[in-house]
């Protein structure tokens, strides 16, 4: 017996239908998809099972919040005759600790070269967009983590947050570790070295955090000062930040926000373009 032209096979493709993709989103978004969560959930469990490297992130944060914000919190004249130096630059550590963590995710993408993991990620079938978000989101998400352990300690420093400003601190958060982590990976996409990428990247944030009004009040500042402060978009991260957690910014929040959001897309379009030019997208 002839089967018919019509007659449709187990995987219906006989009759001209082909199988319809779960949820019906099209092959490549889902294994784009994929890639996202499986690159993100790497970075994550990398995080939790590197110990040392967890606990030793908040050495930094803590010396510059005890012991420098209790040396120079006798001599602190800030915007509220009331407010202690340790809690003005409590939100400018929360700042610290993303803004680290997150650039340094660019580590991760020089030490994947280094093992010829990033080779085998780049010619798998995915988009370089994709690959691009999954270490955006893994880096940010390790940064939000850390900095989410440090904001509980704002009950002694005599901050008072409601639930809702409360989330709102950590979608802040967030946002500044997506750009920050960003910037860290568009860096680090042409190093062949993590000891040339370590100079480059201390080169870069270290400025970016001094510049950033987190250690000393905005309106107090040298001319020149100003203008590079102004410049500086981690500026507008911390003086979101202090707003929601203080009360007190500088700039307005609709401002800061949109420096924010600005800054972060191009630093994601940036690090896109690169790594689109380090192997070609499938």
């Amino acid at each position: 017996m002839t089967a018919s032209p019509n007659a449709s096979g187990p995987s219906g493709v006989l009759d001209g239908n082909l199988p319809e993709q779960p949820f019906g989103l099209p092959s490549p978004l889902i294994r784009d998809l994929r890639g996202v969560y499986t690159l993100w959930l790497r970075d994550v469990i990398r995080l939790w099972r590197d110990r040392v490297r967890l606990i030793g992130s908040f050495i930094q944060p803590l010396l510059f919040l005890f012991i420098l914000g209790g040396g120079i919190r006798a001599r602190f004249s800030g915007p509220n005759p009331s407010l202690d130096y340790q809690t003005f630059i409590f939100p400018g550590i929360l700042a610290m600790s993303i803004l680290f963590t997150a650039s340094f995710a660019g580590i991760a993408v020089v030490w994947d070269r280094e093992v010829g993991f990033l080779k085998e990620v780049l010619v798998a079938p995915l988009s370089r967009t994709a690959v691009v978000m999954g270490k955006v989101l893994g880096g940010s998400t390790n940064s939000l983590i850390q900095a989410t352990i440090l904001l509980g300690l704002y009950p002694f420093f005599g901050i008072h947050l409601s639930g809702f400003r409360f989330v709102l601190a950590l979608g802040v958060m967030f946002l500044i570790g997506i750009s920050q982590t960003a910037m860290g990976i568009a860096l680090s996409v042409r190093m062949s070295s993590t000891q040339g990428f370590m100079v480059l990247l201390n080169f870069v944030i270290l400025p970016l955090y001094f510049l950033s009004g987190a250690m000393f009040p905005m309106d107090r500042l040298p001319l020149w000062l100003a203008i590079f402060a102004r410049i500086d978009p981690v500026t507008y991260g911390v003086d979101l930040l202090r707003g929601l957690l203080l009360g007190i910014h500088h700039f307005s929040y609709f401002v800061d926000f949109g420096a924010l959001v600005v800054f972060g897309a191009t630093m994601v379009w940036i690090a896109v373009r690169l790594f689109k030019q380090e192997a070609p997208a499938f």
